[in-house]
């Protein structure tokens, strides 16, 4: 699972709750389709294809042993989601760590310091200018 495509073809895969359930099954060990349909309400031809789209995206593989075809966890195509996932959760949180340190920097320097005066508006502006030059009376009709 080295390309982008398998890596979306796999998030795919276990983005449906049987699929992930029989994911976390074969963690304990392989297992034949039909012990793999056993407790669901569903056919095997169901359970077939949900196997097929996790061979699809390299998770699980069909061996053959006599008669028997036992379903096989992938582990290692695991390990690559694990991969992926746990960069992207380290880069999310040293940047999570940078902020932190940040906002506890300001939250320092804010107990250190004075509060702040309030702000003086300046001197009050002048009148406006009018350029009307007549006086009061005159301009009484």
């Amino acid at each position: 699972m080295h390309d982008d495509d398998q890596l979306s073809k796999a998030f795919a895969a276990l983005a449906d709750p049987t699929r992930r359930d029989l994911i976390a099954r074969l963690t304990i060990g392989d297992a034949s389709v039909g012990e793999l349909a056993a407790p669901y309400a569903m056919s095997l031809q169901a359970v077939s294809k949900h196997l097929r789209v996790l061979e699809d995206a390299g998770l699980v593989t069909r061996g053959r042993e006599a008669q028997r075809r036992p379903v096989h966890l992938e582990a290692r195509a695991l390990g690559e989601l694990t991969r992926w996932i746990d960069q992207h959760r380290r880069r999310a949180e040293a940047r999570m760590s940078r902020l932190e340190d940040v906002l506890a920097g300001i939250a320092a320097d804010e107990r250190h310091e004075p509060p702040a005066a309030p702000l003086d508006p300046g001197p009050a502006a002048p009148p406006p200018r009018t350029t009307d030059r007549s006086t009061p009376e005159e301009a009484q009709p």
